[in-house]
């Protein structure tokens, strides 16, 4: 469920089950990720092309599984 926090919607994984896991936003260039258990931690900035990048990769990976 998205939750609007710093004028920013986070988001979460569909996979998440337990709250394990981290959250992202789009602010108006790239893209933020935090923790979801320590959401106070400090923020990783993405590029928009590295985190299309990470997407990617993540979804390779699921599928060779």
């Amino acid at each position: 469920m998205p939750q609007n926090e710093d004028g920013l919607i986070w988001r979460t994984s569909t996979y998440t089950d337990s709250g394990s896991c981290v959250e992202w936003a789009r602010p108006v260039a790239g893209v933020l990720v935090r923790d979801t258990k320590d959401r106070a931690r400090a923020r990783v900035p993405f590029a928009p092309d590295a985190w299309q990048q990470f997407i990617g990769w993540t979804k390779n990976e699921e599928n060779t599984r």
